[in-house]
């Protein structure tokens, strides 16, 4: 199976760790956010990613030379950054025949059970399944609300008045038919551009695992105090 890991941020909020490492390298208790990736990834199923890069990129590519990695790799640097949506429709080849494929944020900490989720996925049959977690600060993030079948009625990106704290994790799995709803400009934003547009046709996931964006020095404190490590990776909660 296939993932995008996204991670060609700035990760100007992360500064001045960021002014000379790229965020996906940023370390959990001394080990990279993408080697913690690329394991869970292994993990879970996934055999190959592709990770898009911009700021840094060069010592990401280094990091990727010198390390053997749990799962086939595929580096594309952007240039000119293309938001998260560009990236799958500049790349929409790589995914095209697959399917299914995960989307996830490197900026994402997490001990989530993938593979379940993936089985919960192809159980609904819906365009795209998104994990959602609970967040007291709904206003910074995705915000989704659900039916009592978990269909995604509601999405709405930094709205000013969330009508609830269920948010998008940065964990999303779909079938390639998303591609379609990617707008023709650039750059496009998979929050603000493609969540909108499948309201009805796509489901949310509850994560109760471990979970924390650490896109904030205060997330990124937080989470150096409180990562469990992946020999606690979750069995995931039942569906």
């Amino acid at each position: 199976m296939k993932a995008f890991l996204l991670a060609a941020g700035h990760g100007t909020r992360l500064r001045p760790i960021t002014d000379t490492l790229p965020k996906c390298l940023v370390p959990i208790r001394g080990t990279p956010m993408l080697e913690i990736w690329l394991e869970l990834c292994s993990r879970n199923g996934i055999d190959e990613v592709l990770i898009n890069l911009h700021t840094h990129a060069d010592v990401v590519r280094q990091v990727l030379r010198n390390r053997e990695t749990p799962v086939r790799v595929r580096v594309v640097e952007e240039n000119l950054l293309l938001g998260s949506a560009g990236t799958l429709q500049a790349n929409q080849d790589w995914v095209r025949d697959e399917v299914a494929f995960w989307v996830l944020y490197a900026d994402v900490l997490t001990t989530a059970n993938l593979r379940r989720m993936a089985e919960f996925h192809h159980r609904c049959q819906t365009v795209a399944t998104i994990g959602l977690y609970q967040v007291t600060n709904p206003s910074q993030c995705g915000v989704a609300i659900c039916d009592i079948a978990g269909v995604i009625r509601e999405f709405e990106e930094k709205p000013q008045k969330p009508r609830s704290n269920w948010v998008f994790s940065g964990l999303m799995i779909a079938s390639p038919t998303i591609l379609d709803s990617v707008p023709d400009r650039l750059p496009a934003d998979i929050g603000f551009d493609i969540l909108p547009r499948l309201v009805g046709r796509m489901i949310g996931y509850p994560v109760y695992d471990y979970l924390i964006d650490i896109g904030t020095l205060e997330n990124y404190q937080e989470a150096q105090n409180s990562w469990p490590g992946l020999r606690h990776l979750s069995e995931g909660t039942p569906t």
